[in-house]
C-alpha cells in the first residue's frame, strides 16, 4: 500500500511540475496547463478514494 501512495504522490508532483513548466513556456496561450492541473486534481482525488475506501476495508488502520 504504501508504495501506490508513493507513486500517486510522484504523480501529483509531477503533474504539478508539468503544468508550471507550460505555464511559464505557453504564457497562457494554450490548455496545456490546464490539462495538466485537471490531471493532478484526478490523481489527488483518485488517492483519497483509495486510502479511504482502504481504511473501510481494514488494509490500513489507525494504529500508532
Amino acid at each position: 500500500m504504501r508504495t501506490v501512495v508513493l507513486i500517486f504522490i510522484v504523480l501529483i508532483l509531477a503533474s504539478l511540475g508539468s503544468a508550471l513548466y507550460y505555464l511559464v513556456k505557453d504564457k497562457g496561450a494554450s490548455t496545456r496547463t490546464a490539462k495538466a492541473l485537471t490531471w493532478r486534481v484526478a490523481f489527488s482525488m483518485t488517492l483519497f478514494a483509495l486510502l479511504m475506501l482502504s481504511y473501510h476495508f481494514g488494509f490500513i488502520s489507525n494504529k500508532l
